[in-house]
């Protein structure tokens, strides 16, 4: 028997696939993308640059063949790439695929980037790159904590709001009020952006513990497949952004003396957990979002064609 997947009104539609680190998305974004024959878009804010397979966990050899992707290891090191470039490149991806296709699949754990995709973001103003040059020096040179003091002398609003282990945020967000002159959430006015395609929310969730060991295996398979090696490649490139990530800072200490390598294996599994607990408390805001343990394929695929009123015809 072939089954022919038939629509009663063919529209343009993305599949959003969210969640936190080690939960199990990818496994379900490739299902879904089978599923429906569809492309997956990354989502994730370090999976775009090239060179860091292991230790930003890109999709598997075979589920790369498997499946069209876009916005996997596209980008190199020291490019700049910001949310709102993503949400250019995005839109403009999205409108070259629906073109071929009447379903993406979009998936990843950085909320800023599922935010830029589906909702858009603000248009802040353009920032002299001089000081944006100052600002990483300073972010070299006194850590992130000074600059997030500066932060919370300018911008108290946003210094509550802000994740204060993310340099890139508070970098930012310091920027446009040095080159502005205003606070950065006065600019930030959150509205949300029309888009021409339907869109659908799915979370994979499961409880503390379980995520919290599958975060703790997934470190040890890491380390195992050579993220050691890997860090130690791209070191030269330790002051770019795209490398102020979980996984990198650690064995970079540890190349450094600061830290043991066991040591730095279990600063990578804790901060990792903490980042978990962030991309949680940061999607549960999101009512749109339909969750769903990873293992409720069926359930999540029922729901699917149910929001997009899709009927299967067999012959």
């Amino acid at each position: 028997m072939v089954t022919i997947r038939m629509m009663t009104n063919i529209k343009r539609r993305l599949i959003v696939v969210v969640g936190a680190t080690a939960s199990g998305k990818t496994d379900l974004s490739i299902v879904l993308a089978r599923r429906y024959n569809a492309p997956i878009v990354s989502t994730d804010s370090r999976q775009v640059y090239r060179g860091l397979p292991i230790g930003t966990a890109y999709p598997s050899d075979e589920q790369l063949k498997s499946v069209e992707h876009h916005f996997i290891g596209e980008l190199d090191l020291t490019q700049e790439f910001n949310c709102g470039e993503y949400e250019r490149q995005a839109l403009e991806r999205l409108g070259e695929l629906f073109a071929e296709h009447d379903t993406v699949v979009a998936v990843g754990g950085s909320g800023l980037y599922v935010r830029a995709l589906c909702e858009g973001i603000d248009d802040l103003p353009d920032v002299d790159k001089s000081l944006r040059e100052q600002l990483m020096i300073r972010l070299a040179t006194e850590g992130v904590e000074s600059l997030s003091e500066e932060l919370h002398r300018l911008d108290p609003e946003y210094y509550e709001q802000v994740d204060k282990c993310n340099p890139a945020r508070v970098v930012r967000a310091l920027e446009v009020c040095l080159s502005t002159g205003e606070k950065y959430s006065s600019l930030r006015k959150g509205a949300k952006k029309e888009r021409d395609f339907e869109i659908v929310k799915i979370g994979v969730d499961m409880s503390r513990d379980v995520l919290y060991e599958r975060i703790n295996r997934r470190v040890d398979i890491m380390m195992e497949a050579g993220l050691e090696r890997e860090a130690r490649a791209v070191l030269p490139y330790r002051n770019c952004n795209s490398l102020r990530t979980v996984g990198y800072s650690e064995m970079f200490d540890f190349f450094d003396g600061k830290t043991t390598r066991d040591e730095a294996v279990e600063l990578i599994k804790r901060n990792t957990r903490r980042y978990a607990k962030r991309q949680m408390t940061w999607f549960r805001r999101d009512a749109d979002i339909r969750w769903f343990e990873p293992s409720q394929t069926d359930k999540i695929i029922e729901y699917i064609d149910g929001r997009f009123g899709e009927s299967d015809i067999k012959s």
